[in-house]
């Protein structure tokens, strides 16, 4: 037996499962019929007298209608843990809700609150470096114990990094499902889905079973630039989905951020990009704090955190360890600063590389992974 839902809700979960409709059609059949429940009742002469839905769609609709399953979504509901919150009422995140587009039902695994609303997205590539986890590292850490709630896509690389920071710094973290809830992708993001909603909350407007499909996450990044205040880009190619990102930032009223990243090396090329094109250029969380309140961040305990040497590294290899810690360098900067040959030096980063304690970078220089 399927969980009791109050009727206006039940009819707009049942046009939400309707394959077809986005959030703009969904608005323009509600605007024309005046409730779900009236829509799910027209026919599909009706329907078709709608703007943008030509006669197929409205055949399509009103085929599915008549087969739509609202019990078993809402037993995957309460099997997972899931809410909804719906576009219109006090329990709606205010901010998503002024974008053009806003999700007609939102999906929550975990809690959103009122103090949510002073949010900062950080987001970048899934091909990260280790310059990109450092940063990520850090912006997470600082905003979150400056108070902010960081918001990300839960997907690999810069987003999971950010995602975990908040919550080893006492954050509260949203993530942004592209698929439903009771698919968590990437499936190895499983545990760090768990923490997330234990600590603030998943969310997606797909529904329960909906697997995450290519073409859902440009739309994914929409409603995490609409829960932010200001999007933060960590890394990201010249063609990188977090760019999607900045895009609907930037046509929502949202600061666009970018952490600038070396010129010769390609995971920063999208985000130099952002910088020259007008985005705010991100050194710290005081950047962040500054543009969006005015006001320099309060000063608080250090973010960063002593790494330990891995074991069994020779001499040569800690040295290297040790210094790289400071950042990407050049084989010749080692080789000067740490007073060694090149050959010893070459075969240390060699070995330290095939433990992938190190990367290869272009132009012969190398940072920890």
């Amino acid at each position: 037996m399927s969980p009791s839902l109050a009727p206006d809700l039940r009819d707009l979960l049942a046009l939400h499962l309707l394959p077809g409709l986005g959030p703009r059609l969904t608005a323009a059949l509600l605007q024309r019929f005046g409730s779900a429940g009236a829509v799910l009742r027209a026919g599909a002469a009706q329907l078709r007298d709608v703007p943008h839905i030509g006669p197929k769609l409205s055949e399509d609709l009103s085929q599915a209608m008549r087969s739509v399953d609202v019990d078993a979504e809402l037993v995957l509901i309460a099997k997972h843990g899931v809410h909804l919150r719906r576009l219109g009422t006090p329990e709606y995140p205010a901010a998503l809700a002024e974008i053009h587009d806003p999700p007609h039902l939102l999906y929550v695994r975990g809690t959103i609150q009122p103090a949510d609303a002073r949010a900062v997205a950080l987001v970048g590539s899934r091909q990260f470096t280790g310059y990109g986890r450092r940063a990520a590292e850090r912006l997470a850490t600082e905003l979150a114990r400056a108070g902010y709630v960081i918001v990300s896509g839960l997907a690999r690389g810069i987003d999971g990094i950010a995602h975990r920071a908040a919550l080893q710094a006492g954050g509260r973290t949203l993530a942004v499902m592209a698929g439903g809830l009771s698919r968590i992708y990437p499936p190895e993001h499983a545990g760090l889905a768990d923490e997330v909603a234990a600590a603030g909350a998943l969310v997606s407007e797909a529904p329960m079973k909906q697997e995450p499909l290519a073409g859902m996450f440009p739309a994914r990044n929409r409603i995490i630039s609409g829960l932010s205040r200001g999007v933060v880009i960590i890394e990201a190619a010249e063609k990188s989905g977090a760019l999607i990102t900045a895009e609907h930032a930037a046509e929502q009223g949202r600061t666009v951020f970018a952490v600038p990243g070396p010129i010769d090396n390609p995971s920063s090329a999208g985000t130099n990009a952002l910088i020259r094109e007008g985005a705010v250029l991100v050194r710290g969380a005081d950047d962040v704090i500054e543009e969006l309140e005015g006001v320099r961040a309060p000063p608080g305990p250090s973010p960063a955190r002593a790494v330990s040497p891995p074991p069994d590294l020779d001499d040569v290899q800690r040295r290297l360890w040790e210094f790289l810690g400071e950042g990407a360098r050049h084989l010749d900067e080692m080789a000067q600063r740490l007073g060694l040959p090149v050959p010893p030096l070459t075969g240390a980063l060699l070995t330290m590389e095939m433990k992938k304690l190190v990367r290869r970078l272009p132009g012969n220089r190398y940072e920890r992974c």
